[in-house]
């Protein structure tokens, strides 16, 4: 079986993904259509690679998403507990507050709480909600682009996986044909 190299095509990169050349080593006296093969499928599983660590992205943004949607959720709450005529300085508790407030600062939001209370005041529940709401949409336009990248590494991976088969298919279908004709 001949030896597939590859060569990595400098500033070449498609989705993030570094684009290599595949060459044949030591085909000489080989069958051609084995050495194809085996380039097609070694570029098909470097895709994969590359696709199953752009899923791993995709999950965490994901997931990321998620914990700000129910923080957001629960500050709502807690706005919805003030009554529609307070002043801004009106204070609500924050249902969870560790936990919201935790949260939102490990994706870089800093809420205000009164002093060693989980209660904020109404200027601060919407400003932490407009913050939050700001990450939401960063991360969903970016999970947004993960997917067509994604996508579209998927697309090339059963792109090569199909010239795979293809070449497979026509040299099983060239043997047959002289197999015939000899018979």
């Amino acid at each position: 079986m001949p030896l597939i190299e590859t060569t990595v095509i400098p500033g070449a990169s498609v989705y993030g993904v570094q684009q290599v050349s595949y060459t044949v080593a030591g085909a000489a006296g080989k069958d051609y259509s084995a050495a194809l093969i085996a380039a097609t499928l070694k570029e098909s599983a470097a895709i994969e690679a590359s696709a199953s660590s752009y899923s791993a992205v995709v999950q965490e943004r994901a997931h990321k998403i998620d914990e700000l949607g129910r923080v957001l959720a629960e500050l709502n709450k807690s706005l919805a507990k003030l009554k529609s005529s307070g002043q801004s300085t009106d204070t609500a508790g924050v249902d969870n507050g560790a936990w919201v407030n935790g949260t939102a600062s490990k994706y870089g939001v800093t809420l205000i709480f009164q002093e060693n209370t989980a209660d904020m005041t109404r200027a601060n529940i919407m400003k932490g909600q407009n913050e939050i709401q700001y990450v939401i949409d960063t991360e969903d336009n970016n999970l947004q682009q993960d997917m067509v990248a994604l996508q579209g590494l998927v697309s090339k991976r059963d792109n090569a996986f199909s010239s795979a088969s293809r070449i497979v298919r026509k040299a099983d279908d060239a043997a047959s044909s002289v197999i015939h004709n000899i018979v």
